[in-house]
């Protein structure tokens, strides 16, 4: 049986530790190349649970796996290298360097992959050209809404992830562009053949999935909902 892209195990975590569990989640699991929206009220921890799974935040106990890989068994350079080869992350205000080309950011996330040196160039320009950049010299400041999301997409798949992260993707969107910013955030996953795990409170989204997870389905009773986004 194939290792999953993303295992967790007994995760907990809370800011202060006198404070409320802002996780407290017994078990997730994602297939290689899976697709499953993870429904959760604002405010519900969703955003940490994210932070944990990149290793940007340290939980209080419990596993985080990717790929097989504890990404808390490592530190400093080891975590930033396992995060920039494994795992792709799409945030809805899409954190792209200011003053740096579409190029340029795409590059930046480069830095962290196992893909050769000499390949980054190539593999950054055919991204976006795929998805339908046509000035990639343009800094990521003067793109409309809709290349800026292209881009970050771009990015969190550059590395050839085994898992990206998509954290309320389309909460600033209308309808119309939401719809066709989440095709192409799961078209270019499932192309790239990464697994994706997409947190939202948005109930358009529920059509595009077949697998729907509901955080206070999987949260232990009294966990989450500490207030963090």
């Amino acid at each position: 049986m194939d290792t999953p892209a993303l295992s967790i195990q007994n995760l907990t975590f809370r800011y202060r530790p006198d404070g409320p569990w802002v996780v407290d989640l017994p078990g997730l699991t994602l297939a290689r190349g899976e697709q499953v929206l993870l429904r959760a009220a604002s405010g519900a921890g969703k955003s940490t649970l994210l932070q944990l799974i990149a290793g940007l935040l340290d939980p209080a106990s419990g596993r985080v796996l990717v790929g097989g890989q504890d990404v808390h068994a490592t530190r400093g350079a080891a975590r930033d290298a396992l995060r920039g080869q494994s795992i792709g992350m799409i945030f809805q205000t899409f954190n792209l360097l200011q003053g740096f080309s579409a190029q340029e950011n795409v590059l930046a996330a480069l830095m962290f992959s196992s893909i050769p040196r000499a390949e980054h160039a190539a593999r950054a320009s055919g991204l976006l050209r795929t998805l339908g950049i046509d000035r990639p010299d343009a800094p990521a400041e003067e793109l409309s809404v809709g290349q800026q999301q292209r881009v970050a997409v771009a990015r969190a798949v550059a590395c050839r992830p085994m898992l990206v992260l998509a954290d309320e993707p389309t909460a600033s969107l209308d309808p119309e562009t939401a719809d066709g910013a989440m095709r192409l955030i799961q078209e270019t996953c499932r192309s790239e053949g990464a697994a994706l795990l997409c947190v939202s409170h948005d109930p358009r989204l529920a059509e595009r999935f077949t697998r729907h997870e509901d955080w206070r389905g999987l949260a232990r009773a009294g966990g989450g909902g500490g207030g963090a986004a």
